[in-house]
């Protein structure tokens, strides 16, 4: 299988990990030899409940034998989708009521970038100094990194970029402004949360100058930061916002949405404003619809914040020098990249699953579904305190 995968499927890197998966379930993948590997990454937050979830298999299994796809996007009734929509709306203010399924969470960014700039009928784009919000050419425009753009463009032109966190920026927002669109927490930049109400500031001065806020919740929505919604802890309400990854309990999803105002702003003059063949199929919304349902009938967004203390406890070691990031949404910043580089290739020989950022190489994202048990926690934890007094030796 390995000299296949070399030689048939396309690379994303020089050195992929390369584990031959035979199966997976709860917080375990198996390799073709049988070896388990505990996840601390859920597919990079998207396994949000696990592997093979059974509530999800069985909503899929079901969907499947009802219909499949029927017709684009919106055209005709489909249960499913309809109760994704009205169950998404029914976790969220009165005023993201409207909501757009797509395929993925760089989908939803260019849909979300398209909609601002049809509605203000502006042009400019305020984003942030190494975000990411998808790969695309319209997502990687508002990618405030120049090591993975430059040799991509040109991209969709009309993006300024400010400093995350820094409140004296905020004056480049102006009358121009069709959008800001920022990551509640930025996840490829070191999983920094904001501080000192930088969100309300921003979403302050859009309103000052008639521009909108979206707030990319790919990473942080759906009960990983201890919240149903990222942007809950932060007392802040988006115009748009886009999410993703763990929606569909490790299927392919996206969605972004918004009010009903600005929404309708897509369907009209011109028609089709923004179209899809395959968002919101019938098989996937039936296992987002399943993946919502787990996580607030079990109340596992609360059971993040509870889950984080139980890795911050068992993580305090010389090597890694700050824990950042909120609920089980972590990543440990190592002193160089080459330690980081360690400690991740040493963890998959020793059965645990880790990875890094995109921006920020000292760090080791620690994802895992949001069902992971105390007891697989602490394995985890045991599993790299070990390797790192071995580093350190």
């Amino acid at each position: 299988m390995i000299e296949d995968f070399f030689k048939y499927q396309a690379q994303t890197t020089p050195h992929p990990l390369a584990i031959e998966v035979s199966h997976a379930k709860g917080s375990y993948i198996y390799d073709t030899n049988n070896k388990a590997y505990l996840d601390f990454v859920a597919g990079v937050s998207a396994n949000s409940i696990g592997h093979c979830n059974e509530n999800v298999n069985k909503a899929i299994a079901e969907q499947i034998q009802t219909y499949t796809h029927v017709m684009v996007y919106g055209e005709f009734i489909q249960t499913p989708q309809l109760e994704l929509c009205k169950k998404l709306a029914s976790t969220l203010p009165e005023s993201l009521s409207t909501v757009f399924l797509v395929n993925s969470g760089t989908e939803a960014t260019e849909g979300a970038l398209k909609l601002a700039k049809r509605y203000t009928k502006r042009s400019e784009i305020i984003a942030a100094n190494n975000a990411y919000h998808g790969n695309t050419a319209g997502a990687m425009s508002v990618c405030g990194a120049e090591q993975q753009n430059r040799a991509f463009r040109p991209l969709v032109p009309g993006t300024r970029f400010i400093q995350f966190n820094n409140e004296e920026e905020l004056q480049k927002i102006t009358t121009k402004t069709a959008s800001v669109i920022l990551e509640t927490i930025q996840g490829g930049a070191g999983f920094i949360e904001p501080k000192n109400d930088f969100l309300s500031k921003v979403k302050r001065r859009c309103e000052e100058v008639g521009a909108l806020l979206i707030l990319d919740e790919i990473q942080t929505g759906i009960g990983r930061t201890g919240t149903f919604w990222g942007f809950e802890n932060y007392n802040i309400i988006p115009d748009i916002f886009i999410t993703g990854k763990g929606l569909g309990g490790g299927m392919p999803i996206g969605a972004f949405i918004s009010s009903y105002e600005i929404m309708s702003s897509l369907k009209n003059n011109p028609k089709l404003g923004h179209i899809t063949t395959f968002g919101g199929h019938p098989v996937i919304a039936a296992a987002a619809n399943a993946t919502i349902d787990e996580v607030i009938n079990s109340q596992l967004h609360k059971e993040a914040l509870r889950k984080e203390e139980i890795i911050r406890i068992h993580l305090q070691h010389p090597s890694i020098k700050e824990i950042r990031g909120k609920g089980l949404m972590l990543a440990l910043i190592m002193e160089s990249s080459e330690i980081a580089d360690k400690v991740i290739l040493k963890a998959l020989e020793e059965g645990l699953i880790l990875f890094w950022l995109l921006y920020e190489k000292r760090a080791v994202r620690i994802t895992p579904p949001l069902t992971i048990t105390n007891d697989e926690l602490i394995k985890g934890c045991k599993i790299l305190t070990k390797i790192l007094n071995n580093i350190g030796q």
